[in-house]
């Protein structure tokens, strides 16, 4: 009964409005892309390790990449979409490579991408911070999700200045401490798998960056959102007149860590603490420590 009255709402429809129909259902699936060869253009996935700036990205595609923005896909849900040709369509997601993750993607939906980026069907651009402010980030974002079941956009939400900030962590410190471990009892409430630990986190961050079409680090759209942005646009093979665009840098405050090192001496003989590869690591980024 519920398809006939479809059939029905449909056949009532004008031309315009029927053809219109078709063509979003077709887009919805691979089908549309076996009469939808676009030249030049390959499908993007945009991906982000948690806490790492990628809405800031999603926002800038979404609101200044042209036409192609419609093709914007943010990917929540279990089942993802891996095209086996070019299409035109920009597929966002938190996701790991080697480790199995809370609230990312697994690795195995990570490898078929990467199948179809070698193929030369798709790009690979990958976002990415310095790992210890990444890890403050994810530290509250994930207190707060599972205390009160929100979302926040980042530390600034909950905290009035970095003082307010520190006298938190030191005073439950024993709790980021297990957080950056990947302490599954960090999570004991809430079932599912855990976290990534620190060091996990620092070594997914390294192999998607020897991996992606495109590495971009949040803090290089403080210094300057058109060059960054344009890296993303010419990635896309976008026609775009960056002259007439006017971006905003991201709200988050790069190195906080360092602030928060200097009030904090537990978090500063953490940073002390980490092993050398780990490290290496985040030095051969280009951060410092």
């Amino acid at each position: 009964m519920q398809v006939r009255h479809k059939l029905i709402r449909f056949v009532r429809k004008s031309p315009r409005e029927k053809l219109r129909s078709i063509l979003y259902h077709l887009e919805e699936t691979d089908w549309y892309w076996k009469i939808h060869r676009p030249e030049e253009v390959r499908t993007a996935y945009i991906i982000g390790l948690f806490g790492t700036g990628r809405w800031y990205i999603n926002d800038l595609v979404r609101q200044n990449i042209g036409e192609r923005a419609r093709y914007f896909r943010e990917e929540n849900t279990a089942k993802f979409p891996i095209h086996p040709c070019p299409t035109s369509m920009i597929h966002s997601c938190h996701a790991t490579l080697r480790y199995v993750s809370r609230g990312q993607k697994p690795p195995a939906t990570t490898r078929r991408i990467l199948e179809v980026v070698r193929s030369g069907f798709a790009d690979l651009i990958f976002v990415y911070r310095h790992p210890l402010d990444s890890l403050l980030t994810n530290w509250v974002w994930w207190r707060i999700y599972l205390a009160h079941n929100l979302m926040i956009p980042g530390i600034s939400t909950i905290f009035k200045n970095n003082d307010e900030f520190c006298a938190h962590l030191e005073q439950d410190f024993s709790d980021f401490q297990a957080f950056a471990d990947g302490d599954p009892g960090f999570f004991a409430d809430r079932p599912g798998p855990r976290f990534l630990s620190f060091q996990e986190f620092v070594e997914e961050t390294e192999l998607f960056t020897e991996c992606a079409t495109l590495a971009l680090r949040l803090e290089d759209f403080t210094v300057d959102p058109i060059r960054e942005f344009s890296k993303i646009v010419t990635a896309m093979s976008v026609d775009l007149d960056l002259s007439r665009l006017h971006l905003a840098p991201p709200n988050s405050k790069p190195y906080r860590y360092l602030a928060v090192k200097e009030k904090v001496p537990r978090f500063r003989d953490f940073i002390n603490g980490l092993d050398a590869v780990t490290k290496g690591r985040i030095e051969k980024r280009g951060y410092e420590l």
